[in-house]
């Protein structure tokens, strides 16, 4: 019997290891945590809204069947060559390997971003993040340090721009806690670029500025970082703002164990796949989520969540067929559009080609969470985590 393994249980991994007990196919899955955490909401856990947990499903509620082998450890190592992968509490051999191991934060070489800011990159940093905010108005009202109540936010595509649409519904119960006039908060939000939320369109952009700023946001585009100091955030042409959160959302890239594995990579790191999310480099190696470079008519499609979602079905199906020796699935990512929350109760967005924004858009971001949690495991997870997630 050939050994799968898959590792990390992000969208891609979880779908993959879904599909495969579908089929009853046995695999071990080896992720950091006993959960899976749903990355795209995490934004709402930094932002104050609900119980960090609440964003995550164990695995061994999604992934019940005794074929499917569950493993905590992180990964450290892959080794092609012995087919072998190294983990910080031991090593594990496979036939066949599915690589969905997500991402790591970009700094593009911005001096002291990486040491000076704090990035959305699991559930313990979201909490991370939103107990550092509210120490930092304790702090104010303790010293009365103003520097205490600026929040920079670097980088204004989904994360960033969801990130302050959850930070503008927070802070007035923030500053009602604490006693802070709301007008003595600054919440900045920088990016380099001339514009907020590239990947909608213009009229939808300046609906969502246009909502943000009108709740106390500071949206400075065409706004370059060039360095940052502790507590200090250096702008292209001498500004320096002082902060007492800085947060960063302005890229990602690929794990980096698969460069150091030996693996062809783009610019953010990204394995090289065929049409079958199959690696260029090891047709034992298939590579899924955020970790796949896989080019659309010559150009890679982005690191989303909904591809990772499409790739995992592919990827069970692809290496159950490379097993037995059948014909390999080629993967067709179909762009079912984007949405931006704007807070708990508004967004934009497109869905299907067409624009929604307000309460409609964020109806869909809400039904896409429960769209998500019925292909984990169907009505019985939907029923477990919808009161959780979509009513916080």
């Amino acid at each position: 019997m050939s050994k799968i393994l898959i590792l990390g249980a992000g969208y891609a991994g979880m779908t993959t290891a879904v599909g495969l007990e579908k089929i009853s196919e046995p695999f071990t899955l080896v992720n950091k945590h006993p959960y899976h955490y749903m990355a795209t909401l995490l934004h709402e856990a930094a932002g104050g809204r609900g119980d960090a947990m609440n964003y995550t499903v164990p695995i061994r509620d999604v992934l019940r069947k005794p074929t499917s082998t569950i493993v905590e450890d992180e990964i450290t190592g892959i080794d092609r060559e012995k087919k072998q992968v190294q983990g910080k509490n031991g090593s594990y051999d496979y036939d066949y390997l599915v690589i969905t191991l997500g991402w790591i934060s970009e700094y593009f070489g911005i001096p002291g971003m990486a040491e000076n800011s704090l990035s959305i990159m699991d559930v313990n940093s979201a909490l991370n993040i939103r107990n550092h905010i509210e120490e930092e108005f304790k702090k104010y009202k303790e010293d009365g340090d103003k520097r205490h109540l600026t929040i920079v936010i670097g980088g204004a595509g989904l994360t960033g721009i969801e990130l302050v649409g959850e930070l503008v519904d927070w802070l007035p119960e923030l500053c009602l806690k604490y006693g802070i006039d709301r007008n003595d908060v600054d919440l900045q939000n920088i990016e380099a670029m001339p514009t907020i939320l590239p990947m909608v369109s213009e009229a939808l952009r300046d609906v969502a500025a246009k909502t943000l700023t009108e709740r106390g946001a500071r949206l400075r585009t065409n706004t370059k970082l060039v360095k940052v100091d502790p507590g200090v955030v250096h702008l292209e042409g001498g500004e320096a703002v002082e902060a007492g959160t800085i947060v960063w959302t302005g890229g990602v890239r690929a794990n980096p164990l698969l460069e150091k594995a030996g693996f062809t990579v783009d610019r953010r790191g990204r394995a090289k796949v065929n049409e079958f999310l199959q690696s260029v480099d090891d047709p034992h190696v298939f590579i899924g989520g955020d970790c796949a470079w896989f080019e659309v008519d010559g150009r890679p499609i982005p690191p989303t969540a909904q591809a990772a979602m499409q790739m995992g079905p592919v990827l069970a199906d692809n290496v159950s067929a490379a097993i037995y020796g059948q014909p390999m699935k080629p993967f067709h990512f179909h762009n079912m559009g984007t949405l931006a929350s704007l807070g708990r109760e508004v967004g934009v967005g497109q869905v299907g080609g067409l624009p929604v924004r307000g309460v409609l858009a964020a109806m869909f971001k809400e039904g896409s969470k429960v769209k998500y949690l019925w292909q984990l495991g169907g009505a019985r997870l939907t029923a477990d985590k919808t009161t959780d997630i979509v009513h916080i």
